[in-house]
């Protein structure tokens, strides 16, 4: 096992991090924008070292500086969290030249993995079905006769990306040719690569992924799924596991096609495959997470599986040690993402000062946070500051249960998107499990 590992992230998933370390005896070193000197993140750690300016790309997102700081502390490891640099094949390729080891997979796994086209060709050549759409990138002279052909709507992907970053939806061709446009510069601008393709939109589909672990022997295993399909505007809200409309053969045949995608790319470690699932329970591959999920905590509670610790041995060169007949789907778990966002205002990020903050408890409630009472939320970063989780028997408990841990929540200062939780845990589509990746438009409008 490392002896030594720097955490190359922020706030709640640094401190997920750091706390793995600590019970595998494992020193661990935070980095810290000039922004997040006060954060629990840089307190918790065994050594904190100042990255930079609170801009993303003077800090948390400059390579070389992380680099330098890990060799200067020693660190044997990085482990990347999500989000910044967690799928960046740059970043990976920096670690290896630099002979620190990269909690994740490879970066040639990596580089396969964040291609949603080369990812897509995988999936045909793997027997996995995708949604029709063009087999490459597209410009709009080639986009306009694809679309005739697979039928409007259609929607417009970045190859590099993901995130609901150039992702937009034409009803007709007019549309397609200015989204194209529009899609194109915000790719280039997000993730440096201006490749499109295009896919025949699924009307209303879930939206369920399946976590994989994989050690470097060749051994792999799926932990079940998740729900995802309470998002707004393709940014996940609240998750679930397991999924209200699996069944064991579903299940099977859905965790079996995750395993060959990643089989097909050489993954090891932790990762999720994405899948569109259409009315009729028809299942589409949709894209590689090469990376931990925000959402890992609901597979955790329900498996019993601690998912940091297993990337951690991974990476040490251990085997995984766990059959697929071992993981065993025990109860329900549901994860409720806590924004500084007012969802009053059309979701705007309300950071500011944290006058006063008291956390559910009580069974079965888990929260995942580092906010503290007179912290100060930065505007610099993503709104997420915390996951309240629950875990319980049945949905229609743990429901129940998450009603009222939300109940109990009290943030005096910023707003946070807990009352918008408490409407859906309220509402009767969602308690019978009628939901789809357009619940919170149909509910509650695009503001």
């Amino acid at each position: 096992m490392f002896s030594k590992v720097l955490i190359a992230n922020r706030g709640e998933i640094a401190l997920r991090v750091i706390r793995a370390c600590k019970e595998m005896d494992v020193k661990t070193v935070a980095i810290y924008s000039d922004a997040d000197k006060d954060s629990l993140h840089a307190k918790y750690a065994d050594e904190a070292v100042n990255i930079g300016k609170p801009v993303a790309r003077k800090s948390y997102l400059n390579i070389e500086k992380i680099i330098e700081v890990a060799k200067e502390t020693r660190a044997e490891a990085i482990h990347p969290g999500y989000g910044f640099l967690a799928e960046n094949s740059s970043f990976v390729q920096a670690c290896e030249a630099n002979n620190i080891k990269f909690i994740g997979p490879s970066s040639e796994s990596q580089r396969l993995a964040g291609d949603k086209i080369e990812s897509r060709r995988i999936a045909v050549k793997v027997g996995v079905p995708i949604s029709p759409g063009s087999d490459g990138a597209v410009l709009a002279e080639e986009a306009i006769p694809i679309a005739g052909e697979i039928g409007y709507p259609v929607i417009i992907k970045a190859s590099g990306g993901g995130g609901g970053k150039g992702m937009r939806i034409a009803n007709n061709k007019e549309e397609l040719e200015n989204f194209l446009r529009l899609s194109r510069g915000e790719a280039s601008a997000a993730f440096g690569n201006p490749d499109l393709y295009i896919e025949k939109y699924l009307v209303e589909p879930r939206h369920i992924e399946f976590q994989i672990l994989a050690d470097e022997f060749g051994h792999y295993i799926h932990l079940g799924e998740r729900e995802c399909s309470i998002q707004r505007r393709y940014q996940k809200l609240i998750e679930e596991s397991p999924s209200p409309i699996m069944d064991e053969q579903l299940r099977k045949r859905m965790g079996d096609a995750a395993i060959r995608v990643m089989r097909s790319v050489g993954y090891f470690n932790a990762g999720t495959v994405e899948f569109l699932v259409d009315k009729d329970r028809k299942f589409y591959f949709n894209e590689i997470n090469a990376r931990l999920q925000v959402e890992h905590p609901v597979t955790e509670m329900v498996t019993g599986v601690d998912l940091l610790r297993q990337q951690l041995i991974i990476a040490a060169g251990g085997r995984l040690k766990l059959s697929q007949d071992e993981i065993q789907q025990d109860g329900w778990s549901i994860e409720c993402r806590i924004n500084a966002d007012d969802p009053d205002n059309g979701f705007m990020p309300n950071p500011g000062v944290i006058k006063q903050i008291i956390f559910p408890g009580g069974p079965g409630v888990r929260m995942d946070t580092h906010l503290y009472s007179n912290y100060e939320i930065p505007p610099f970063y993503d709104s997420l500051v915390g996951k309240l989780v629950v875990w319980a028997e049945d949905r229609n408990m743990a429901i129940k249960r998450m009603r009222r841990a939300l109940s109990e929540f009290y943030i005096e200062g910023p707003k946070s998107t807990i009352p918008f939780h408490q409407k859906v845990m309220q509402d009767e589509d969602f308690i019978k499990g009628n939901i789809n990746t357009h619940f919170i438009k149909n509910k509650f409008g695009e503001g």
